[in-house]
């Protein structure tokens, strides 16, 4: 992707729009946000789905931009980006905290010519030896299969992702729809820099089984099962 000009001719920064849909998150939201750095020109987007708890005051103490938006993290995500005024989209789950350089490493990437997107490296906390191997598999799967899941932070340019048509409407594997529709048009980037990501789900239904489930329900999704079907068996 080409560098932008100001109208003198200099490099112009890429303005990063984060957006992040929320449901009852107050757990992990405060956290999450309280880890963003972002730089002049940047902002924070947030797209609610009708929370009963406290995400929508912890909301309101990092940005003015809090929606009430559709239920359905596809739909919050495409009324987020039809929202955004940056030049780059990144998509931030409620639980997942970026590092300190992480915006600073998208814009950079997305300097590369060939590049249409990407995801960070992931960590999954608390760092227990069976959630580092969940996050070792994970970030092997990414490198080297292309396949990077929405809790590693997708980013991509606003241009490419209305060229794909933004994330489809279903209401499971959105994420990995949208990084087939990109993988299309050019080459994804797994930055080094790592996106934490909270292990609660590993820890409510036990990291064998959420593992082993994570992996049937991906490869049913290959074989052509719909979504909606692999939400009701998710749970």
């Amino acid at each position: 992707m080409p560098d932008l000009l100001t109208a003198d001719g200099s490099k112009a920064v890429r303005r990063i729009s984060i957006i992040v849909p929320t449901l009852n998150e107050q757990v992990c939201l405060n956290a999450t946000l309280g880890a963003l750095v972002l730089a002049p020109g940047d902002e924070l987007i947030i797209v609610d789905a009708g929370s009963t708890d406290g995400t929508a005051d912890i909301a309101r103490r990092y940005t003015d931009r809090f929606y009430q938006g559709p239920r359905g993290r596809a739909q919050q995500m495409n009324f987020g980006a039809q929202q955004a005024g940056g030049d780059i989209l990144l998509f931030l789950h409620a639980d997942t905290r970026l590092p300190p350089d992480g915006l600073e490493a998208v814009r950079s990437a997305l300097q590369q010519p060939d590049t249409v997107g990407g995801a960070f490296r992931l960590v999954i906390t608390p760092a227990t030896a069976a959630l580092r191997l969940v996050a070792w598999g994970t970030n092997l799967r990414s490198r080297f299969g292309g396949l990077p899941y929405g809790d590693q932070a997708l980013f991509v340019p606003r241009r490419v992702f209305e060229e794909a048509g933004g994330y489809d409407d279903v209401p499971f594997m959105e994420d990995i729809r949208l990084v087939q529709a990109l993988r299309r048009r050019g080459r994804l980037a797994l930055l080094p820099q790592a996106a934490a990501t909270s292990g609660r789900r590993w820890q409510r239904d036990g990291v064998l089984f959420t593992t082993f489930r994570n992996i049937v329900l991906m490869a049913l999704y290959f074989f052509g099962v719909q979504p909606a079907t692999l939400k009701r068996w998710y749970g």
